[in-house]
């Protein structure tokens, strides 16, 4: 979304190190890829750099979509950092929700997770013993939080960070309401409008699905959804895909 060609291009130069003696087919997915403008910048510099016959770019969210269901229909989500979600029919994204980012929407994300964590912390809506062992665990004051969240870069990922204390301390059942809570948000304002999750399985990848996963099938069962697979990383999915392909 903010690189030239030329800026990919010398950064591949950089980074990509291993030596690739044969001609390749080459496949690239990423987050940012999301229109042809921004996806022919890529491709151009991906095609340049590795002399390749072919390259095909898309967005992360195809990514998810051809590991989570392959060649077969499917609603498929991402619940990391950010969330997404889309109707996939086998071949192609033919419905998909605007995720609209941690402060519209991202809804079951980590950074939305942080997000309502953080803002009960600091308005005192947890329990005393909670709040007490949080400062206790990380090196902030309420002052430099909220530094972190309006001044700083990148705060749904500094927001996204409090979900692994989060996540250990899942004894708490006032944690465990304040997730599932995200959860079901997600699945009302995003999953309930693909006509098609009420017959398909809905699958997620990404860090949030995966370590919250027992809430995630809780909060579906409640919301009336079936969840089919869970996966960390869309990777090995991905390659089966591409293998079989």
């Amino acid at each position: 979304m903010y690189q030239d060609e030329e800026t990919i291009y010398h950064l591949l130069q950089q980074e990509f190190t291993l030596n690739v003696p044969v001609t390749i087919k080459l496949f690239f997915y990423g987050a940012g890829c999301i229109n042809n403008q921004v996806n022919d910048i890529v491709r151009h510099a991906l095609t340049n750099f590795f002399h390749c016959t072919a390259s095909f770019v898309e967005t992360d969210l195809m990514a998810a979509a051809r590991s989570l269901c392959q060649n077969s229909e499917g609603i498929a989500c991402i619940l990391g950092t950010g969330s997404n979600s889309c109707y996939y029919s086998g071949k192609e994204i033919t419905r998909h929700v605007a995720p609209l980012g941690y402060i519209l929407g991202d809804e079951g994300s980590g950074a939305d997770i942080g997000r309502k964590f953080i803002a009960d912390l600091l308005k005192s809506q947890l329990p005393d013993h909670i709040i007490d062992r949080f400062f206790k665990s990380f090196d902030f004051t309420p002052h430099q939080l909220l530094e972190h969240v309006y001044k700083k870069p990148f705060p749904n990922r500094f927001l996204a960070q409090f979900t692994r204390f989060i996540h250990e301390n899942m004894d708490e059942s006032i944690l465990r309401n304040l997730v599932k809570g995200s959860f079901k948000e997600f699945f009302d304002r995003n999953v309930s409008q693909y006509p098609e999750s009420q017959r398909l399985p809905v699958h997620f990848t990404g860090s949030i699905a995966f370590y919250f996963e027992p809430l995630l099938r809780e909060s579906a069962n409640e919301s009336g959804f079936r969840v089919g697979i869970i996966t960390k990383s869309p990777m090995e999915g991905l390659i089966n895909y591409h293998i079989q392909s």
